[in-house]
This record gives C-alpha cells, structure tokens and sequence, in this order.
C-alpha cells in the first residue's frame, strides 16, 4: 500500500478516534484510542483499494503530505 497520508481527530460527538484518508475519500474508521482508530483504518484502505481495482476505478496517487500542526 502506498504512503497515503492519514488524519486523525477526535470525535467530542461520538466519544471515539476517527481516522480518515484524504486521498482515498471516503474512507475512515474509528477506534478507542488513536492506535485502534489508524490500525482500523489501515483495513478500511485495503479493502477500499481492492474494491476499486475490482471495479477498474481510478486510485489516484497520495497527494497530501503529513504536516506538522502545532498545538494550541
């Protein structure tokens, strides 16, 4: 799987971690902890991916670049 890049962000509505992939939208999972949430959404990509090449679907290349974000 290529480096696609991943955010992770808390959800104060639904009391979990969601973690989503830009490049490959829509695509997100959710977990407990951010660990749970990005390991979850490491299976959400593969399948999103296998279903796309099934379906001869366009997978563009990663685009967005992890950043750094300073807390406020």
């Amino acid at each position: 799987m290529k480096n696609y890049a991943i955010v992770v962000s808390w959800s104060d509505e639904d009391q979990v971690w969601i973690a989503e992939a830009p490049d490959l939208e829509p695509c997100s999972a959710h977990g407990d902890t951010r660990e749970g949430a990005v390991a979850e959404l490491s299976v959400t990509m593969q399948a999103w991916l296998d279903v796309a090449r099934e379906k001869g679907l366009p997978i563009l290349e990663p685009r967005y670049r992890p950043g750094t974000v300073a807390a406020e």
